[in-house]
């Protein structure tokens, strides 16, 4: 411990004030007007009546989420207001600076540590006594608030680099976008208009739920397709009477083409890989000799073609598309040779976007780096 610093309970510095009631003519603040991990405010400060009973707090408080305490849900309110049971209003003692208690409830090890407390599977929630017992180390006000005055003035500066990093990769992804519709609204010799039935065998995975095993074959969902390809994390395993039964009219093949039909529509995927698994409510597309299964993916891949499908789809809760609108979907389709020259190019380009998009989301995983340690930092009395 630092010369200077003490080591309290939490319940030493701040106490829990829950004023509780039906309140009128305050601003509400609800879990979900609270920003994860960052403590901004997302509601509004018009006054707002709820039914049930909330607890009053004034700006002398520290609002604390204590449901799925993982999702790190802590603000300083500038105003006075009422909000959900499910926030406490924290009151600082006299020694403690707010913006010192927000930034100890941030760092990791104390997001860790409360949601070590939580109880409940489906609705986890911390347990604010135990909570109220753990160690707070307090150094003297001066240095609390040079502390806060450092943090906040490096978080500025990483939230504006953070802003600078996630723009250039969405503008990687844009250009690369761009260029996709770019090639498949052109009109080149020897392009003819289709439907995609006309051009390949469209069929769907099942659409039942078969049982699930410990072992088995894989069933690939929706979920399993992803923008880099196939994925297998928490796929479920069936049995290998169902995954006859399912290949039986679904059975993919290496050079086949999968589509995400329900949800999530599109995140088409070439098959690259010898096959062992079965789909379901997936489109899958098997890909005629004369014709590049490449070139259909990046077809499927395009953002004209993702916007018209999700325009189209039907549904309310769930978007889906069904298999006699996919067969009857429109596609320009060029030679043989001109599909495998456009699916070079495309390559090339995705190569180089995938390269700044890895340079970009490095730095942000940096950036999210240094902001843990100086929180970790500065509550070791190291900062």
């Amino acid at each position: 411990m630092k010369k200077g610093w003490q080591n309290k309970t939490l319940a030493e510095v701040c106490i829990v004030e829950k004023s509780q009631g039906i309140h009128k003519g305050l601003p509400y603040v609800g879990l979900e007007q609270i920003e994860a991990h960052t403590g901004k405010f997302l509601g509004s400060t018009e006054p707002l009546a709820v039914k049930s009973s909330t607890f009053k707090f004034s700006p002398d408080h520290l609002l604390y989420g204590r449901l799925r305490p993982y999702l790190n849900k802590v603000m300083l309110p500038d105003f006075s207001g009422h909000c959900s049971t499910e926030i406490f209003p924290l009151k600082p003692c006299p020694g403690l600076s707010r913006e010192f208690l927000q930034y100890w409830f941030l760092r990791d090890l104390t997001v860790e540590q409360i949601d070590a407390t939580s109880t409940g599977a489906r609705m986890p929630r911390a347990n604010m006594n135990t909570v109220l017992s753990f160690e707070f180390p307090l150094p003297p006000l001066p240095e609390q608030k040079r502390i806060v005055g450092i943090l906040d003035e490096t978080f500025e500066g990483i939230a504006t680099a953070k802003a600078n990093a996630e723009k250039n990769l969405e503008n990687a992804r844009a250009i690369f976008d761009s260029h996709l519709q770019s090639v498949f609204t052109q009109r080149g010799d020897g392009w003819s208009e289709r439907r995609l039935g006309e051009v390949y065998d469209v069929r769907d995975g099942t659409h039942d739920s078969p049982k699930y095993h410990s072992t088995g074959y894989p069933l690939i969902t929706s979920k399993n397709l992803k923008r880099e390809g196939l994925s297998f994390d928490d796929v479920k395993l069936i049995s290998k009477e169902d995954y006859s039964k399912i290949n039986e009219r679904s059975a993919v093949q290496k050079g086949d083409v999968l589509l995400a039909m329900i949800g999530t529509i599109g995140n088409p995927t070439l098959v690259t890989m010898e096959v062992n698994f079965a789909i379901k409510n997936v489109a899958l597309f098997k890909i005629p000799a004369g014709q590049s299964g490449a070139f259909l993916k990046h077809y499927l891949d395009s953002g004209w073609v993702l916007s018209k499908m999700m325009k189209e789809a039907k549904g309310t809760t769930q978007k889906f598309v069904g298999l006699g609108y996919l067969r009857n979907f429109p596609i320009k389709i060029p030679p043989l040779d001109t599909q495998k020259n456009i699916v070079e190019e495309i390559d090339e380009l995705c190569t180089e976007t995938q390269c700044l998009e890895s340079i970009y989301q490095q730095k942000l995983d940096a950036l999210d780096a240094l902001k843990k340690s100086l929180l970790h930092q500065a509550f070791t009395g190291n900062l």
